[in-house]
């Protein structure tokens, strides 16, 4: 006879629809937006709508309104939130203080000047990886003492480091197959809380996504490399199982960089205020997934029933000139 408890249904999958409030949502971020969407809906995942609005500096008063505002014109709906990352800072302060206490995050003021001069001191005596990221040191560590241990999350001169072991960090992604990143050799101990009194963004995800029940995770491949930090915070904090991860090759502009104001305007804001269509939109991005040759209007329901993850080109998305005219009906 089969027990009782293995009847149960699994517990449902969970993802996350996570904008930032940094600037107003463009054609490549759509796309990402639409394809975990649709992803979610196909396969009867619940879906959180959560606002990443921990970057202080760059967050823009009103962006949080327009990002859910742009979502729901798209006909991106959820099922949960919206809730702001901004609005407690609790859970994050936890995470820390266990960090702390096991000994595997501290204080440090050196800015990103005096470690690119201790770099550079250390070039001549040791070979370089190529990597154009600032890697912090072991060398750089300062003392574990009680007293670091205890200077509390909001001091204005430092920062908080988690202490990156050596070694690489080995996972299985749903799009872009077997990875592995050694975070140390990478970037080194990286940062967790800023001298702003937040969480970075590294910490902030790995405690929300566990906390939130979130199990897959659906975003651009210019994260790939984080999801080797994310896990190695995630068991030092012993949050369970790791999410599934699917990482989506970038929407770039002609000259290979990723999608951005340099391109020109591809704000949806936009397209939507010249009296471009939601169908008209999502039919580019039907297009730039493989579903369809060229652009064609499609509505959402339809976008959510055609796609496929073998249809999605695997190399980066090129947005063109031309496409800006498609959806301007300006050929």
């Amino acid at each position: 006879m089969i027990p009782p408890e293995a009847t149960k249904p699994a517990p449902p999958h969970k993802t996350r629809l996570a904008p930032s409030p940094t600037g107003a949502l463009h054609l490549g971020n759509a796309r990402t937006f639409l394809v975990n969407w649709a992803i979610a809906r196909a396969r009867g995942w619940s879906i959180l709508l959560r606002i990443e609005d921990l970057d202080g500096p760059r967050t823009k008063r009103g962006a949080d309104q327009h990002a859910i505002d742009t979502l729901s014109w798209l006909g991106i709906d959820w099922d949960e939130g919206p809730v702001w990352q901004s609005r407690d800072l609790t859970p994050y302060k936890h995470a820390m203080h266990t960090l702390a206490r096991a000994g595997l995050a501290y204080p440090t003021d050196l800015s990103r000047a005096d470690i690119e001069r201790w770099s550079a001191d250390a070039a001549a005596s040791a070979p370089q990886d190529g990597s154009h990221e600032v890697r912090f040191p072991p060398e750089l560590r300062p003392p574990m003492t009680d007293d670091s241990r205890a200077l509390g999350f909001n001091d204005p001169t430092r920062t908080w480091r988690f202490v990156a072991p050596p070694g690489p960090v080995p996972f299985h992604d749903q799009f872009a197959g077997a990875q592995s990143f050694d975070v140390g050799a990478i970037a080194g101990d990286f940062i967790v809380w800023t001298r702003q009194g937040v969480p970075a963004y590294q910490l902030a995800v790995t405690v929300d996504d566990a906390r939130q029940g979130v199990t897959q995770v659906v975003r651009g491949d210019d994260l790939l490399d984080s999801t080797s930090r994310q896990i190695l915070l995630a068991e030092a904090l012993s949050l369970g199982p790791r999410p599934g991860y699917t990482h989506l090759p970038l929407v770039r502009g002609p000259d290979g960089r990723r999608l951005a104001k340099r391109h020109g305007d591809t704000r949806i804001d936009r397209y939507r205020d010249l009296g471009v269509t939601p169908e008209r939109v999502i039919g580019l991005l039907a297009a730039w997934c493989g579903i369809t040759h060229a652009p064609e209007p499609m509505k959402i329901g339809e976008f959510r029933q055609r796609l496929s993850l073998d249809t999605i080109p695997r190399t980066p998305i090129t947005c063109r000139p031309e496409d800006d005219a498609w959806l301007l009906n300006r050929h």
